[in-house]
């Protein structure tokens, strides 16, 4: 297994730009420069990701994968937060929703559909999916569903500093706890069963030198993406602004961003006939999504004494209840068919309108 030029090369030249960027703020030719290396380097760092997790095998290349993701989208939610002042107050929660929206209803729909239309009907553990759908219902709803409720602080979005506090060390803990569900306690309830011919599945791992090798272009290619998030996060604000689109759209795009290089990677498993690992991908990554971000948010948000709007409006708490007693259907069987697959698709679809016509 040899590591394709492009993977390295990306990183190698996107932190340098990323230093110079900082330095002059882009504009012109070097911001679409600048946008076109951070695209790269969110694919590249992926890529990295997915050499190491292939190296040490499931359910911890999932887990691997859905970290790697979240840094990045931790990256530039506190990017855009440090910019963008009282505006920026409720990107984490527009970027945590929109990872949830994509990942349970459109990672999900597109890998049921996929699957179902190549393999007529999929199966998967149920005691793995039913797990992690239980965490994330929880996480979503202490972190989005509360602070609309909560009435020590003023607002119908917000939570008091210890309220913070308490979501932020409650949604870590709880994450760490299905991480050691997954890979120690119950690891067999995520473990996809044997399919006779996969070729992906039972292709041989990369070696230990290569495996080292991607994990180094991993931090450097995440720390490119800090950077490089950091200089370009003022340039998107001010084009989502100028084409009329609402602010929870920017949320939707860092979600979208980060996001799609590992809904392709599930979309792949699904189409080799390995549901489990697509449900690893998206679930695991929705609740690293959240049981990594508000701690990450919320300490910012203390430390600068910055406001941070949690609460969901009601159109998206309908839209949140309404994805998970769906999920709750399509994952209550332990096998799936295209039917189920649409009906995610179609709440991803009202989720994408929605944002652009409230």
């Amino acid at each position: 297994m040899k590591m394709p030029l492009w993977t390295v090369i990306v990183p190698v030249v996107s932190l340098p730009l990323a230093g110079l960027a900082l330095a002059w703020p882009p504009g012109g030719a070097l911001a679409a420069v600048c946008a076109i290396a951070l695209c790269a380097s969110v694919v590249a760092s992926v890529h990295h990701a997915e050499v190491v997790a292939h190296r040490v095998g499931e359910p911890f290349g999932t887990l691997i994968l859905a970290v790697a993701v979240t840094v990045i989208e931790v990256a530039l939610i506190v990017s855009v937060m440090l910019t963008g002042g009282e505006s920026a107050s409720g990107l984490a929660r527009d970027t945590i929703f929109s990872a949830i929206m994509i990942t349970c209803n459109g990672a999900v729909g597109l890998c049921v559909i996929a699957g179902g239309l190549k393999h007529h009907e999929q199966s998967f553990r149920l005691e793995g999916a039913t797990s992690a759908l239980a965490a994330l219902i929880v996480l979503a709803t202490l972190s989005l569903v509360l602070p609309a409720f909560t009435t020590t602080v003023p607002g119908p979005d917000l939570f008091s500093t210890s309220q913070l506090a308490f979501a932020a060390f409650a949604s870590l803990a709880l994450w760490a706890v299905f991480v050691f569900v997954q890979t120690v306690r119950h690891r067999d309830y995520f473990l996809p069963p044997d399919r006779p011919g996969d070729e992906a599945a039972h292709a041989a791992p990369p070696s230990t030198g290569l495996a080292w090798a991607s994990f180094g272009l991993l931090i450097v290619a995440l720390l490119a993406v800090i950077g490089l998030a950091k200089t370009l996060s003022p340039t998107m604000e001010r084009g989502i602004a100028s084409a009329g689109l609402p602010p929870t759209v920017i949320g939707i795009v860092i979600a979208m961003l980060v996001l799609a290089p590992e809904t392709w990677a599930a979309l792949r498993a699904a189409r080799a006939d390995r549901l489990q690992t697509s449900l690893n991908l998206a679930l695991g990554s929705a609740l690293a999504s959240i049981g990594l971000t508000i701690p990450a948010v919320a300490m910012l948000s203390i430390a600068l004494d910055r406001p941070l709007r949690l609460g969901l409006a009601p159109k998206d708490l309908v839209l949140l209840v309404l994805t998970f007693v769906v999920a709750t259907i399509t994952l209550g069987t332990g096998r799936t068919n295209v039917l189920q697959g649409a009906v995610h698709l179609l709440i991803f679809a009202a989720f994408l309108f929605l944002a652009i016509v409230p």
